[in-house]
């Protein structure tokens, strides 16, 4: 099958815009004489093209002067215009700072931090790259934990992607790259600096505009209360398993525009998931898993600390019965100062011969639910030792082959 050459999907998101309100102007045809396309201007075919200079609407000479448009201010633009972006010393250090491919243009990374609450338009801000990014973001994400951990609970894989690719992880890997914010943004700011608008004080983010104490409760506030289960979560909720909310956008003079963030975390995430949105678009699928992989999949993750067992023994026990295993034995392994103020007892937890877990504790109740902890996280984080995910056959396997992965058959339902 023929693939799509990449150059025509960034063309786009390098042609230069106007604020007007055509962003186009009229160029006659130049194969006419000089002496008739005054004359024949009305009549002649126009070409469409793209203004030189973002905040200006060029005319043909043959128009009166009283039908120019008014070059606007950089004071009237809600964001910096298009050809300030090369001038920035801040966005070609950002460059340089992440290893950007140099297919990747200096416009297209400007445009990456205009958050929607700070240019509505979405010719200008990054909503769109942010859409693409967030699906890239979220597929290679879980991809790689279900590929390296094929038995991690739906629990687990929900705050294992929050903690990857959640709005908090995304705002801390926005500092370390050491990316500002403006104060308020506006067309005189400089292009290299995080643009977005912050919720005024004593209006609720989640509302219609109107304070939090006058908020009316809607459906999405009704399902909150209700017992999800993990069907429903998959089904119906984000990719962290959260309730989606569908609060619409507050009105300013009958028009609607973004609702604004109240901290910055929701801009920064933003402007991560449209970085890898654009990377994808102007480098290609390689480039963006790379930066994923580097930026992303890098970071240290303790697995083990976020299981939260209610009941191990009995997970344990029906795990061990699904599986066709003997029924799990606690037997005392070792133990000191069983009459002292701070005992220890080491329990371990066997099927017929096979040790399953071991535990310590200040009692034996203790250290035998410790024992069987550790025994249901030693089975959810098996990890296979040679893995193969599909993007890595995508970008060309090694051995030329494809090594299908483990599916496991699911977690233990008590």
């Amino acid at each position: 099958m023929k693939r799509t050459r990449l150059d025509r999907w960034g063309a786009k998101w390098l042609s230069s815009r106007s604020r007007g309100n055509c962003p186009y102007r009229l160029q006659a045809h130049n194969h006419r004489p000089q002496s008739t396309q005054a004359s024949q201007f009305s009549s002649s075919p126009a070409i469409l093209t793209l203004t030189d200079d973002p905040t200006t609407l060029s005319r043909p000479s043959s128009i009166p002067s009283e039908t120019k448009e008014k070059k606007p201010r950089l004071d009237e633009l809600p964001s910096p215009p298009v050809s300030r972006s090369v001038q920035s010393a801040k966005l070609n250090a950002l460059h340089a700072r992440l290893s950007l491919p140099s297919r990747l243009p200096i416009q297209t990374l400007a445009r990456t931090l205009v958050d929607r609450t700070a240019d509505p338009d979405p010719r200008f801000n990054n909503s769109s790259l942010a859409l693409l990014g967030s699906s890239i973001l979220g597929y290679y994400t879980s991809e790689h934990l279900i590929c390296h951990y094929p038995r991690l609970p739906m629990d687990v894989l929900f705050a294992a992607m929050a903690a990857y690719v959640g709005p908090r992880a995304l705002a801390a890997i926005t500092k370390e790259w050491g990316v500002e914010f403006v104060a308020e943004p506006g067309g005189e700011v400089d292009p290299g600096l995080l643009q977005f608008r912050r919720t005024p004080p004593g209006i609720d983010p989640h509302g219609e505009g109107e304070p939090a104490s006058m908020k009316s409760t809607g459906r999405n506030d009704r399902a909150a209360t209700w017992r999800r289960g993990i069907s429903s979560r998959v089904v119906y909720d984000d990719e962290f398993g959260n309730l989606r909310r569908t609060a619409r956008a507050p009105s300013l003079g009958g028009r609607r525009v973004a609702k604004p963030v109240t901290t910055a975390d929701a801009a920064s995430a933003q402007f991560v998931r449209a970085l890898v949105g654009a990377l994808h678009v102007h480098a290609g699928r390689h480039s963006a898993r790379q930066f994923q992989q580097l930026h992303v999949l890098a970071r240290t993750l303790n697995l083990s600390a976020i299981f939260d067992f209610k009941f191990p023994t009995r997970d344990l026990s029906r795990l061990c019965l699904r599986e066709g295993f003997e029924p799990p034995v606690a037997r005392l392994i070792s133990e000191t100062g069983r009459l002292s103020r701070h005992p220890v007892f080491v329990v371990g937890v066997y099927s017929g011969r096979d040790k399953l877990g071991e535990g310590a504790g200040a009692s034996l109740d203790e250290a035998r639910v410790r024992a069987a902890t550790a025994a249901l996280k030693g089975w959810y984080l098996y990890s296979p030792m040679d893995v193969v995910t599909p993007s890595e056959v995508e970008d060309g396997d090694a051995d030329g082959r494809w090594k299908p992965n483990m599916v496991d058959c699911g977690e233990i339902i008590t």
